[in-house]
């Protein structure tokens, strides 16, 4: 991703919530912090909630319209809590944080991820000057998240879209490969041991299926099959030499 994401807060009344945005904007590489008439007194609490993103929320910008703090963007990412479809009030379709993370991928130039205030949001004018609605899905009944929390939620949808070539990310989860074939032969080699050793004929049906439930839920890695796998044919040649 090459686009430089800013975040704006529009009219931010929370001074806790202020200080939180400062460290996400920290912890996920957000260029610029913008203010847009806060209410927020930017004193000792807020300050507290930034942490390492203290430098942040000093150097903010604090703009007195929503014209000025987005004059020099390229792109204007408005957030709503209107679900599509529900109202003629947002003026066009929201996609989800995933999707913008997609989108901002391969574009060049100023984004800018702009959010409401805590009481109300963005009203209809402020987002009908945005070219992107996004929309975080929630539960109908309570769909507004928290300010800081709905910032974190976005900007780690942005961030992820980088997927593993950002090399001033921490690494994600090592991807789990499927493994078909090795679940199938442990599967097999345990009703052998449990066949060999003693362990009733009618119920060993059922302990199979209890088997592979068990690991389609656990996904073991290719290492963990070759471990399980050695440690039951250890069990079955011992088994076999007290058959013997």
């Amino acid at each position: 991703m090459s686009a430089r994401i800013e975040v704006v807060l529009i009219r931010p009344k929370e001074d806790g919530n202020v200080g939180a945005v400062a460290r996400l904007a920290a912890n996920f590489g957000v260029a610029r912090l913008t203010l847009v008439r806060p209410r927020a007194s930017l004193g000792p609490e807020a300050l507290r909630r930034a942490m390492a993103g203290q430098s942040i929320l000093r150097a903010a910008r604090v703009a007195t319209s929503f014209e000025e703090a987005v004059d020099d963007a390229d792109l204007v990412v408005g957030t709503t809590d209107l679900s599509a479809g529900r109202s003629n009030a947002y003026l066009r379709r929201a996609v989800n944080p995933e999707r913008l993370g997609e989108m901002l991928r391969p574009m060049v130039g100023r984004a800018a991820l702009v959010f409401g205030p805590e009481d109300n949001g963005l009203g209809r004018d402020e987002l009908a000057r945005c070219d992107l609605l996004v929309h975080i899905p929630a539960r109908r009944e309570f769909p507004t998240l928290n300010l800081s929390h709905a910032v974190g939620v976005v900007l780690y949808a942005a961030h992820r879209a980088l997927g593993d070539e950002n090399p001033e990310s921490t690494p994600a989860p090592e991807l789990l490969v499927l493994q078909g074939r090795e679940k199938e032969l442990l599967l097999e080699r345990m009703g052998e041991l449990a066949a060999r050793a003693g362990y009733p004929k009618h119920k060993q049906r059922g302990l199979n299926l209890m088997f592979r439930r068990i690991l389609g839920r656990a996904t073991p890695t290719d290492s963990e099959y070759r471990m399980w796998l050695g440690f039951v044919k250890s069990v079955n040649r011992l088994v076999k030499r007290k058959d013997g």
